[in-house]
């Protein structure tokens, strides 16, 4: 039974720093590809990051890139989110999910079956 779950959100301010932990028990990191979620308040879900086991570099949002960096740990079956320089903006809840086959471009949200509860972001001004 796959499980996947989040950890590590909380209130900081803008400029600050955080790192999400995914543990995702269950599954073969070489089959899955990787991703994390957010949804802001009034906003619509968007793609963060996106990591292929050995498939090169993440893929990131442009609102994020430059400031947050995924990462995988296969052999825990993890993945992190470092986030660096965070902005209100980036305010919301943010989910880990796994979907089968290994490619991020192009993939809609929908074809990542796994998602854990969450965690939830929130960036003061």
């Amino acid at each position: 039974q796959v499980q996947v779950a989040e950890s590590g959100g909380g209130l900081v301010q803008a400029g600050e720093s955080l790192t999400l932990s995914c543990s995702a028990s269950g599954l073969n990191f070489r089959d899955y590809t990787m991703a994390w979620f957010r949804q802001g308040p009034g906003k619509e879900r968007e793609r963060v990051a996106c990591i292929v086991y050995g498939g090169g570099p993440p893929d990131y949002l442009a609102s994020v890139k430059g400031r947050f960096i995924m990462t995988d740990d296969s052999a825990k079956h993890m993945v992190h989110l470092q986030m660096n320089n965070l902005k209100p903006e980036d305010t919301g809840m943010y989910y880990c999910a796994a979907g089968y086959g290994l490619m991020c471009l192009p993939r809609p949200a929908s074809d990542f079956t796994k998602w854990g509860h969450g965690t939830q972001v929130t960036v003061s001004s």
